[in-house]
């Protein structure tokens, strides 16, 4: 039974691939709706499966399986693949830019997921974490002017090689229990927006939660950076090492 248990954790990662695959589909179809929900299915496979894995103790049950390598090809794939795709093809940079800015996703988030100190013994990400399905999410949403789009990709590439700490919601210890609380609401509302997207929403008649959701993500980049200012590995030197999960990016 628990080997049977093991191995369902493992499917349920691979399955994060799966939902990326159908993600590329429906964008090739610029069907944005489900191109979004399907990017959405892929967080929520990675946001479960490191907590999946410490229960059912994957590494001890299963140890010439490589769980860790098996969530890294997964996540890069869609957290780095997929959206890089979607930013393609969608309307969200300037056309003859948007291979560009798709390869400098794809070759700065290539460099981040080989580095060693990734992430980091008190669980911070260092460097920026690439996500960047929730990035393409608000570009494509919030119809920012395109240039400006283009240099946001830009600096978030770059940022990626800058050794800024960024919080990892589900095993950062500091306000943890915030975090997650506000890690649900932000799930229930970006859901929502998805859930409802047409042509209205993206001219605008959703700015209201759209807006409210983006707070969560000023909450993270603050906390981050207070957090850095503080000095994380203090703060955080009571992580243990039977915390460790499959090696999931956020």
């Amino acid at each position: 039974m628990r080997k049977c248990a093991a191995w369902g954790v493992h499917l349920f990662t691979a399955l994060g691939a799966v939902a990326g695959l159908m993600a590329l589909v429906a964008t090739t179809a610029h069907e944005w709706r489900a191109a979004l929900l399907w990017m959405g299915a892929t967080i929520l496979v990675d946001s479960l499966d490191g907590t999946l894995a410490r229960v059912v103790k994957v590494k001890a049950v299963l140890p010439g399986f490589d769980g860790a390598l098996l969530d890294n090809i997964v996540d890069y794939f869609t957290y780095v693949i997929v959206p890089a795709y979607f930013l393609y093809e969608a309307p969200i940079v300037p056309g003859r830019f948007a291979l560009f800015a798709a390869g400098a996703i794809t070759l700065a988030s290539a460099y981040q997921f080989c580095q060693a100190d990734a992430k980091t013994p008190d669980h911070f990400f260092r460097g920026f974490p690439s996500y960047w399905n929730v990035v393409v999410f608000y570009l494509f949403l919030l119809q920012w002017p395109e240039w400006l789009n283009l240099a946001v990709i830009l600096v978030l590439a770059l940022g990626v090689f800058v050794p800024v700490k960024y919080l990892y919601p589900s095993r950062t210890r500091t306000l943890r229990s915030l975090t997650w609380l506000l890690s649900a609401v932000w799930i229930v509302i970006v859901s929502w927006i998805v859930l409802h997207y047409d042509a209205e929403t993206r001219n605008g008649g959703m700015r209201t939660p759209l807006y409210l959701s983006f707070g969560y993500v000023l909450y993270y980049v603050a906390l981050s950076l207070y957090l850095n200012l503080r000095g994380g590995d203090r703060l955080d030197a009571g992580a243990t090492e039977d915390e460790e999960d499959l090696g999931s990016i956020d």
